[in-house]
């Protein structure tokens, strides 16, 4: 696979490895903001280039680009296939702290657009990224600063993560919760909805994501905190939805190794380790259990609560139990920072992690999100 030096400096500097956050970066509190086919995809693959289908390299995870760009499958440079800001850099389009000099964190990736009408408007397909269920449409661009946008699961990985593609200019007729699709269907094109800031034509993308849905419980987390505007996305709310990166996941499928995304999972970099007495196990863990250690040992007596390892950018991506011993004397739902790799959080200054005081780390504003999302009253 060939990439620029460019490409390979932001490898380097660890800016793909960060992956999850409790929050949708694009909106705020009122918004949401070698080719092989499935043999019952194969129809709907046909208007697909050649470049946006699956590689044979993975023999678990059916991975498609979602754009007919095939700059990616052709080892380019990623400025060939990201869409960047105002700013005109391209990493500015990336996943991560890579925004207002690294304090804005982005939740996805931004493709550009390759074809065009006669009126400037972007015309590019945008298709399924893997096989899975259509679990939200939300067709009303003034609602969300995703703009128009479909939600798929894909309940046949492990985890079964979700993929969400937004501002979209139309969505296919038909597309509603419920349905199937095959890697590669088309779910839509491109566009620049948006509730927030008009979208100019030159910059018309999709904005997509991989990741996780953080409680089934959002809606009356959501109510808790007062933000003065309605939700009307429910559990699929941006802010419910946490990412990986997409660009570190399409690598590691090209180079053949992504047999399973427990394999993206497990290799994550622990950005801090925390404990919690809250007891009560998080509906997280009950749709995600492939991130729950076990010990082989009986349940009994592991009721303490909680260790929870967090990557750079705020995904709970491995857990323990603790036991009942562990957290003698703590106060109920009390929360203690074990570990930290303060280069990681430093790196990824987007996201507000973990803070010291005191002469010891605390959470900060997104982490203390995160834990009350996780574990709502």
């Amino acid at each position: 696979m060939r990439r620029g030096s460019g490409f390979w400096f932001w490898l380097a500097t660890g800016l793909w490895t960060a992956s999850l956050t409790g929050c949708g970066a694009d909106q705020g509190p009122g918004a949401a903001a070698g080719a092989r086919s499935a043999t019952n995809g194969a129809q709907s693959l046909a208007n697909v280039p050649p470049g946006n289908k699956a590689r044979t390299s993975s023999p678990r995870v059916e991975l498609v680009w979602p754009t007919p760009n095939p700059a990616f499958d052709e080892g380019k440079d990623f400025p060939a296939f990201i869409q960047p800001t105002a700013s005109g850099d391209p990493r500015s389009g990336l996943f991560g702290s890579v925004r207002s000099g690294g304090r804005q964190f982005h939740e996805g990736l931004d493709l550009l657009a390759t074809k065009h009408d006669k009126q400037g408007e972007a015309t590019d397909a945008v298709g399924a990224a893997l096989a899975g269920v259509v679990r939200y449409v939300s067709n009303s661009p003034g609602n969300s600063n995703y703009g128009r946008y479909v939600v798929l699961e894909h309940p046949q990985e492990r985890p079964a993560v979700y993929t969400l593609y937004a501002h979209l200019r139309e969505i296919t007729p038909g597309m509603q919760a419920g349905r199937q699709v095959a890697p590669g269907e088309r779910l839509g094109t491109m566009g620049r909805s948006s509730s927030g800031a008009p979208i100019p034509k030159d910059r018309a993308h999709l904005h997509f994501e991989i990741g996780l849905r953080v409680t089934d419980r959002f809606a009356a987390w959501y109510a808790s905190r007062g933000f003065g505007s309605p939700n009307p996305h429910g559990i699929w709310n941006g802010m419910n939805l946490a990412g990986l990166d997409p660009l570190a996941v399409f690598i590691r499928h090209q180079a053949g190794g992504l047999n399973s995304f427990e394999e993206i999972f497990s290799t994550l970099p622990a950005a801090l380790v925390l404990q919690t007495s809250h007891a009560a196990e998080p509906d997280f863990i009950r749709r995600y259990p492939d991130l729950l250690e076990t010990t082989g040992v009986a349940d009994a007596g592991l009721a303490g609560g909680w260790e929870i390892t967090i990557n750079a950018t705020g995904l709970p991506f491995r857990w323990r139990r603790l036991s009942t011993a562990e957290t003698a004397g703590w106060k109920r739902g009390e929360v203690r920072i074990q570990k930290v790799d303060a280069s990681l959080l430093a790196a990824n200054r987007g996201r507000k992690l973990a803070t010291q005081r005191g002469g010891r780390w605390v959470p900060d504003e997104d982490l203390n999100s995160l834990i009350e999302q996780l574990f709502p009253r």
